[in-house]
């Protein structure tokens, strides 16, 4: 059953529903930390590693 964790981060809701691995949400947090101030999902989807679809699913579950 999938969890609803308001507390859970996009990373780690992500890597749980096997849209992300963890060594792609690495990436993009050393790339935060490294000065790129956009936003996660924003980064993920540069590199390619998500496609805006899956962003919408998150944004919907979490009501924003």
């Amino acid at each position: 059953m999938e969890q609803n964790d308001e507390d859970e981060k996009i990373g780690q809701w992500l890597v749980r529903v096997g849209a992300m691995s963890e060594k792609d949400v690495d990436a993009v947090l050393m790339e935060q930390q490294n000065g790129n101030e956009s936003l996660f999902g924003i980064i993920a989807m540069e590199k390619g590693y998500i496609d805006p679809e899956i962003l919408l699913t998150y944004a919907e579950l979490k009501g924003i």
